[in-house]
């Protein structure tokens, strides 16, 4: 019996190619699986030897060499994807690393490696990738994280890294949403990750304040992705997390509102902060259940159908 993820049962016009960075695991491989599942052929790309050879025995992927802060890598795999013959419809902004420890006494080598990947990674990514895109006018996706709203004491280089990605997916889609590319960020909460215990081995610890390993599989952020990269309307923000989680992160951005908004000489009284609140609302859409968000992820629904 043929399944999805099987090349040779997928129509061509409904595959399309998809580069997911930091593919090897966690995030970007439950991505890749998703992807795949739903027949379109995944550029996968990884650092580890290990991580490359698992995702080489998955149908309609193609491993690739990519650390996101070595220039050749990223030369290396754009040659790679141009010579496929295959375009590139999406690119998704996975790879990254946490960080631990304060601003001030802080690690500045812990600081500039987060910076370098998970700041000017999906930069150099995306200025590479971007007219493969373009050509397609496809979709681009960037992980954000809850923390690019939150702050958290003791992950500073981390928040600040993910407030980045907020600016950058915006100010992108107004670049590329006159050229027919879309963008999105999808931003989780907490997720079954090593992303926490990488960091504290970097730096020698063994204690973490948060345990990522028990928490639930990133199947939720996956079928994000997927509607960002195929879903008729795609989302600018896609926030995937628990109920407590999203109710801090919707709270903080209420809170920073009413900072930006007291005590100056064009400070809106609560009527009119109110009445631009409906109109917001207005242009948002309605609460989508997981169900059926999966269903405006079907692989039929891509932009060629619009």
């Amino acid at each position: 019996m043929e399944t999805l993820s099987d090349e040779k049962s997928v129509p061509e016009r409904r595959q399309k190619a998809v580069l997911v960075t930091g593919a090897g695991s966690g995030i970007g491989r439950c991505i890749t699986e998703h992807l795949v599942a739903d027949g379109h052929l995944v550029f996968a790309g990884a650092r580890k030897k290990a991580d490359l050879r698992d995702l080489e025995r998955m149908n309609n992927v193609q491993p690739l060499r990519l650390d996101v802060t070595s220039p050749n890598d990223i030369e290396s795999a754009l040659s790679y994807v141009e010579n496929s013959g295959r375009g590139l419809y999406g690119l998704v902004n996975n790879a990254g690393v946490g960080a631990l420890g304060p601003i001030v006494g802080g690690d500045d080598r812990e600081f500039e490696l987060v910076m370098t990947v998970n700041l000017f990674g999906p930069y150099r990514i995306t200025k590479a990738f971007a007219p493969l895109v373009i050509a397609e006018r496809g979709r681009i996706v960037t992980i954000g994280s809850i923390s690019g709203i939150l702050a958290a004491e003791g992950a500073g280089a981390y928040s600040m890294s993910k407030h980045a990605m907020e600016a950058f997916t915006d100010s992108l889609s107004l670049e590329l949403e006159v050229l027919g590319v879309l963008v999105s960020v999808v931003e989780p909460g907490k997720f079954r990750s090593a992303i926490a215990r990488s960091a504290l081995t970097r730096i020698g610890a063994s204690d973490t304040p948060v345990d990522l390993s028990t928490c639930r599989e990133p199947h939720a952020v996956a079928e994000a992705v997927v509607d960002a990269l195929f879903g008729r309307i795609p989302k600018r923000r896609y926030l995937v997390a628990e109920e407590q989680e999203a109710q801090r992160t919707i709270r903080k951005q209420i809170e920073q509102l009413v900072q930006l908004n007291e005590g100056h000489s064009h400070t809106y009284e609560r009527d009119a902060l109110i009445a631009m609140l409906d109109e917001a609302l207005l242009r948002s859409r309605p609460r989508v259940e997981p169900a059926a968000m999966r269903d405006l992820s079907s692989p039929s629904m891509v932009a060629s159908d619009l």
